[in-house]
């Protein structure tokens, strides 16, 4: 029943191609995900001790800061055509405590927190595939449990129609942007492009066919999103077209909007990191059971640049990336999250800025000084 449930939500997405789509502020990752992050995942031969030793972060919630990007040397550019410098893109995220991680607060909490930094691919892939798997388990049990849509033999009832109908009137907002995400599935499937990937579309026309796209995420310019662009490269560095990031080239190609074009990828909600068992009847022995962490939170701590100051129940604080991390900075306004380069200290500045006067004043002077020893005495007569 599930799986039909699943099935039915994909053909809503039909339905739903002109609806105000808003996202949620919370999203409970409480479910097995991750499976393309975990393949690629570096297993360290002490894991165990490794997820024993992070267990405190079952009591935090995961919370995005935002993203940036380094130009590094592509050592894998074989041909001519391989771009030389490509950009890497990072994510900082915040882990809150769970009872004061705020969604509508851009840092997400004010104490207790670490600050973290890891590859966007790697963030990416597994954000999004908690968030489709929670929204797929979350529809397919209200469209079942709560959405009244027999039809009762009447040849006029339209099914779709209805599960999309009460989907809307419950406010399932994670929902609808589930069928959003899947309009145009059989052409474009969104999961595909969390990494740079190569866009084949066939529309006839050969001369589009002849040349190379690639689809992938990158940093908006203030680096408070995430979102979807069409490049020229397979390291989705040079987008096809600066103002749109190819945006405007993917509609005229395909016919529909790119999506993720305009809004992020990543939301502002808190993520915990306890995983709940929903099969678990609730009691409680008095055992001490060993909790379980969402892959999502498992593999970005594992494998993020670590600033843990400010931490308070990790038994061994990481301070290895906080310099790193404090290089840049985040400013907040009307709760988006910007990013901006640390700025020179304006004492430094104004010292720097005096001595530079006094070198050219003290040039200025030895040029004098050559200029009238250089000068006949008779002329001076």
């Amino acid at each position: 029943m599930k799986f039909a449930i699943t099935i039915l939500l994909s053909a809503l997405a039909a339905v739903s191609a002109r609806s105000e789509i808003k996202v949620g502020d919370t999203l409970k990752a409480n479910s097995k995900i991750g499976q393309k992050l975990i393949s690629k995942a570096r297993r360290l031969e002490n894991a165990d001790e490794d997820v024993e030793a992070m267990q405190w972060i079952a009591d935090y919630s995961l919370k995005f800061q935002g993203c940036h990007h380094l130009v590094q040397w592509n050592e894998e550019a074989d041909d001519e055509q391989d771009v030389r410098l490509f950009k890497k893109r990072l994510v900082r995220f915040r882990l809150c405590p769970s009872d004061t991680c705020s969604a509508s607060d851009a840092g997400g909490c004010d104490e207790g927190y670490g600050d973290y930094i890891v590859d966007m691919q790697s963030y990416l892939q597994s954000y999004y595939e908690s968030k489709r798997q929670v929204a797929e388990e979350t529809c397919g049990d209200y469209a079942e449990n709560y959405c009244n849509c027999e039809g009762n033999g009447d040849d006029n009832f339209n099914e779709n129609q209805c599960f999309y109908e009460c989907i809307v009137d419950a406010g399932m907002t994670d929902c609808v942007q589930y069928m959003e995400d899947n309009i145009h599935a059989e052409d474009f499937e969104i999961d595909q492009y969390m990494e740079c990937a190569q866009f084949e579309y066939d529309n006839g026309n050969r001369k589009l066919e002849e040349a190379a796209f690639f689809v992938g995420p990158y940093c908006s310019e203030q680096g408070g999103s995430i979102n979807l662009g069409m490049f020229s490269d397979d390291t989705c560095s040079t987008p096809i077209e600066d103002e749109t990031y190819g945006a405007y080239t993917f509609q005229q190609m395909t016919g529909f909007s790119l999506p993720y074009a305009e809004k992020s990828i990543v939301g502002s909600e808190c993520s915990s990191c306890l995983m709940v068992d929903e099969n678990e009847d609730g009691n409680d022995n008095g055992d001490d059971q060993e909790v379980e962490l969402t892959e999502v939170c498992e593999m970005a701590y594992m494998n993020a640049g670590k600033c843990e100051v400010n931490v308070q129940n990790s038994q061994y604080p990481n301070d290895n990336a906080c310099n790193y991390i404090e290089g840049i900075k985040v400013v907040r306004e009307d709760g988006m999250v910007f990013y901006q380069k640390a700025h020179a200290n304006a004492v430094t500045t104004a010292f720097i800025v005096i001595f530079a006067m006094a070198f050219f004043a003290m040039g200025f002077y030895v040029w004098y000084l050559r200029t009238r020893l250089n000068v006949k005495p008779d002329a001076l007569l």
